[in-house]
């Protein structure tokens, strides 16, 4: 593993900090040199798993900066349209099943329609690692591009095809402080659970009111459209509202053609916030329910019957993620 740098990037940067010459057009084989604190391992581990399980696993961390990847090895595939609109170009990061750094030859007209920049790395399908490759890849596409493009923050968007679906998804929900949306393309998974937990309060409070997620899968994918069902039930009971099913008709299990995939970009730029009254209702029947799960571990810990509080402390941590991490206290 490589050892975090003494600079890293900041979230965001402002235009002044971009490159103004940098390439356009469709780039192969790019490499990139700048890391980022959202990608080292105590971060992704606090983001993406859940509390008990970070804790297991940090236990063994030397030291949780350090980064899973070096870039020095690593090889991206890049589309920057020739012009940037006035507020900067989007960004949609691609995490793909395949391994090959590629982007879909359809797909380019839409992406200078919505003067949107697509990366995507080599080496990141379906047969990688999730946290050891294809999270902290997505992740570092993101902030180079971020770094060397004028890029407009709230178009910044994350997505995939299949398993890479599936993988969008998950940063999505744990850093929607850099991904304000997620394209969604036949493959998805439900949110708070042991697979796809839950991250810390902040965050799911920001991915509930500022992130918009897109489901675009084919008509005759029917595997994947009943994932979608379960995900979109999952993700609206964890309070999540501004979502779009979109079905493709006379497709299977594919990328999107020109048409499909315009269509779930223009899904993706069109954000509906939620009604503060019905986040916040939701928000407090799942504090409710976390409460009353965390009382009931304590009065069996207050009762010296530790090995059922164990057990109760592990079905909130498999259920509530991050947001039990303020619980901590009744593992030890």
């Amino acid at each position: 593993m490589r050892p975090m740098l003494a600079m890293v990037l900041p979230l965001a940067l402002s235009f002044t900090d971009a490159n103004e010459s940098a390439p356009v057009g469709l780039l192969h084989d790019v490499t990139f040199d700048q890391y980022s604190s959202l990608s080292s391992v105590g971060e992704m581990h606090n983001r993406l798993l859940s509390p008990l399980t970070a804790r297991r696993l940090g236990a063994a961390l030397a030291d949780p900066h350090t980064q899973p990847v070096d870039l020095s090895r690593e090889r991206f595939a890049l589309y920057v349209p020739k012009k940037a609109p006035p507020n900067g170009y989007g960004l949609l990061v691609f995490v793909p099943p395949w391994d090959q750094a590629a982007v879909p030859s359809q797909w380019i007209e839409v992406l200078d329609h919505h003067g949107l920049i697509f990366v995507s790395a080599a080496r990141s399908g379906n047969e990688a690692d999730v946290m050891q490759r294809r999270e902290p890849l997505a992740l570092l596409a993101a902030s180079n591009v971020l770094h060397r493009y004028p890029i407009d923050g709230s178009r910044v968007y994350v997505g995939g095809f299949s398993g890479g679906s599936r993988v969008a998804e998950r940063l999505a929900l744990g850093y929607p402080d850099l991904f304000h949306g997620a394209l969604l393309n036949a493959g998805s998974d439900p949110i708070g659970t042991p697979e796809v937990p839950l991250p810390p309060a902040n965050l799911l409070e920001r991915f509930q009111a500022s992130s918009r997620l897109v489901y675009l899968t084919g008509k005759s994918d029917a595997d994947r459209l009943d994932m979608d069902r379960r995900s979109r039930k999952a993700v609206n009971d964890w309070c999540v509202f501004d979502i779009t099913p979109l079905v493709v008709p006379w497709s299977g299990h594919e990328t999107p053609n020109t048409a499909a995939f315009s269509r779930g970009l223009n899904a993706l730029e069109q954000h509906d916030p939620a009604d503060p009254d019905k986040l916040n209702a939701c928000r407090e029947r799942y504090r409710d329910e976390l409460r009353s799960d965390v009382e009931k571990a304590r009065a069996l810990v207050s009762q010296g019957n530790r090995s059922d509080a164990a057990v109760e402390l592990e079905k909130i941590d498999a259920r509530f993620g991050g947001l039990a991490a303020p619980f901590y206290e009744l593992a030890n």
